[in-house]
């Protein structure tokens, strides 16, 4: 076996970015406030634009149907009541970041299956709760910057 090396670095520039990234790291909560509110703003914009980057499936012929009878037709994808997007909520706390919808059926809009009687009917995944390559980017680079940047 080997004897274990120690390297000692005494620069107390360094000593001072580290002190200081370590003090930062241990408040993460505004930055997860703001991430936060990346995911509300993003899931907004999901639904006005009806899907992003992609656009949702298109509504069946026979929901279009009811909802022309229910005179909720024209109308935009996920929301007839506007219930589904209310629900939206986010969480954050020092170590995360976080959004939902507690309403039974958010799930089958997100994910996409089978629903109604009998399990008889395939609702398409709509993601509503969907980040797009710029929104990773923004949460990367709000993060660099909380932390002061990840280059010396």
């Amino acid at each position: 076996m080997s004897d274990s090396i120690e390297i000692k670095i005494d620069n107390k520039e360094v000593e001072s970015k580290l002190l200081d990234l370590a003090q930062k790291s241990e408040n993460l909560r505004p930055l997860m406030k703001n991430i936060a509110g990346i995911f509300a703003y993003s899931t907004e914009e999901n639904f006005k634009n009806e899907g992003r980057p992609d656009k949702w499936t298109e509504l069946s012929e026979s929901t279009i149907k009811q909802r022309t009878k229910n005179k909720q037709w024209p109308g935009m994808i996920l929301q007839v009541s506007g219930q589904l997007a209310s629900s939206v909520n986010t969480y954050y706390d020092n170590d995360s970041a976080v959004i939902g919808s507690n309403l039974e059926y958010a799930a089958i809009h997100q994910l996409g299956g089978q629903a109604g009687r009998n399990k008889s009917v395939e609702i398409p995944a709509r993601p509503y709760l969907q980040l797009t390559p710029e929104d990773f980017e923004e949460i990367l680079s709000m993060t660099e910057n909380f932390l002061g940047g990840l280059n010396p």
